[in-house]
């Protein structure tokens, strides 16, 4: 353990014993320094990954502050428990509905998946791109390598250490995209009417990459703080001839958990044994709430078998438009299928992406997007336990900015989002998550924005529409 992490845990410790209260001032760096006799660089990175961590908050001018820290739901979801069946996906029309919905200012968008896309730490990006705009030449307008841009995949290679990968830019592909490396891994790895076996809930893009290409989803029972069950998932292997896992382990969507480091090796291993590949979607990975961030199952890959899946669409913006995709054995499997759907990933926002981070930039608005949300990830606990039925079951996210619920079984979340969307608010239905379209007293919640009463007022105007449909069932 380094020293600012000794000096770190040292504070952890003093917090979590009520030494130091929720909203108390913490001792000034120069404080610390000397209470510790650490530099006073040590101290400042102390506070560093304790802020990172969200232990405490940094106030301009006035200094470092101590969280107020929800505690974990009383009422998790339930294990997830999914016709073990391979089923081909439906769902398709309420996911058009929930694209094509309203995005008016009007609308509290609880339903979609986007980042903060006001945050300061994102100007730099766009000066970045802006000077590239204006004095890239034509070299931004022509077609990049058929991999990527080679900067980008350079830095994308430094990034993913952090997640244990020591990987060669030539490992790598970009994309348009993590749904285009989600697509393009599983058109390289089954053929039609393949099984694929996925965590549920499940990520509904990724079930609607399974449907269009004539596959057959599998979904596993799956647990809100520990993933999908490698017990269920091994019954299935002996029963269906699976072809290709596809999971979202780290900072799942929707239910938020990160699979435990031994549950992410006992995986591998069982694939191993099967000569199954794995797609690892690790898009909110790096929003994890835990720093360094969680190790991904394609860093203890020694056979070239995960092909792992991620973006900067949720770390940095949506409408970049850049993904990326180590397909370890794949590579040419994958880079066939990338060159028949968009041959060329845009040019002019890999080398802006590239530049921002060499500069230092996506460190610090991952650091800061991290406390943010981890934050957040409290207040909006806290307001749908004070505002939801009792009896609601709450997941607890470990990283990204999504959260979700289980309400009472006659609740049927569908409607719901029809009367919220009257209120100005809408909601992503439980059913959008699942093949068979389960999970409809369930839904999604997005708590990017930054705590308000207007995002208050819109949780209560759930909460009311929720009232309205007990009081009409009874």
């Amino acid at each position: 353990m380094k020293l600012y992490e000794k000096v770190a845990h040292a504070i952890e410790e003093r917090i979590e014993q009520s030494f130091y209260q929720a909203g108390e001032k913490l001792p000034s760096i120069r404080a610390l320094s000397l209470t510790h006799e650490v530099s006073i660089s040590t101290a400042q990175e102390a506070y560093r990954l304790l802020e990172d961590q969200g232990w405490v908050e940094s106030r301009p001018k006035s200094g470092f502050y101590v969280v107020n820290r929800q505690k974990a739901p009383q009422q998790l979801p339930d294990l997830s428990r999914p016709t073990q069946t391979p089923i081909e996906v439906s769902q398709w029309e309420e996911v058009l509905n929930l694209l094509c919905a309203s995005t008016t200012a009007d609308i509290v968008q609880l339903s979609r998946a986007i980042p903060d896309l006001e945050a300061p730490t994102l100007k730099p990006l766009m000066r970045i791109m802006s000077d590239l705009n204006k004095h890239g030449g034509g070299s931004i307008l022509s077609y990049e390598d058929l991999r990527g841009a080679d900067c980008l995949r350079l830095q994308i290679a430094r990034l993913m250490v952090d997640s244990g990968c020591r990987l060669h830019p030539d490992d790598i592909i970009t994309t348009a995209g993590c749904q285009e490396a989600l697509s393009a891994s599983l058109r390289a790895v089954t053929q039609q009417d393949d099984v694929v076996a996925v965590d549920s809930p499940s990520f509904y893009g990724s079930l609607q990459a399974i449907k269009a290409l004539g596959l057959k989803a599998l979904e596993i029972p799956t647990h809100p703080e520990t993933g999908i069950s490698i017990e269920a998932l091994e019954l299935a292997m002996e029963q269906w001839p699976v072809k290709a896992i596809l999971i979202t382990p780290t900072c799942n969507n929707p239910l938020g958990y990160t699979m435990p480091v031994e549950h992410k090796q006992r995986l591998l291993e069982l694939t191993s044994r099967y000569d199954i590949p794995i797609i690892e979607d690790d898009i909110y990975g790096d929003l994890s709430y835990t720093s360094p961030r969680p190790p991904s199952i394609k860093s203890f890959d020694t056979e070239g078998r995960v092909l792992l899946c991620s973006s900067f669409s949720k770390s940095l913006a949506p409408g970049l438009r850049i993904g990326w995709v180590a397909p370890g054995r794949y590579v040419n499997q994958v880079m066939h299928m990338k060159y028949v759907v968009t041959a060329s990933t845009p040019t002019l926002p890999q080398h802006g992406i590239a530049e921002f981070i060499a500069q230092g930039g996506y460190e610090r608005h991952i650091r800061k997007m991290r406390a943010k949300y981890h934050q957040s990830r409290d207040v909006m606990i806290g307001w749908v336990e004070k505002y939801f039925p009792k009896g609601t079951k709450i997941s607890y996210p470990q990283g990204g900015f999504l959260l979700w619920v289980e309400l009472p079984t006659d609740i049927d979340t569908v409607e719901l989002n029809q009367r919220t969307m009257k209120r100005g608010v809408s909601i992503a239905p439980g059913v959008l998550f699942s093949a068979s379209g389960k999970y409809r007293n369930c839904m999604r919640l997005n708590f990017t924005d930054k705590p308000s009463e207007k995002n208050e007022n819109a949780i209560k105007q759930v909460a009311t529409c929720i009232q309205e449909m007990v009081s009409e069932l009874t």
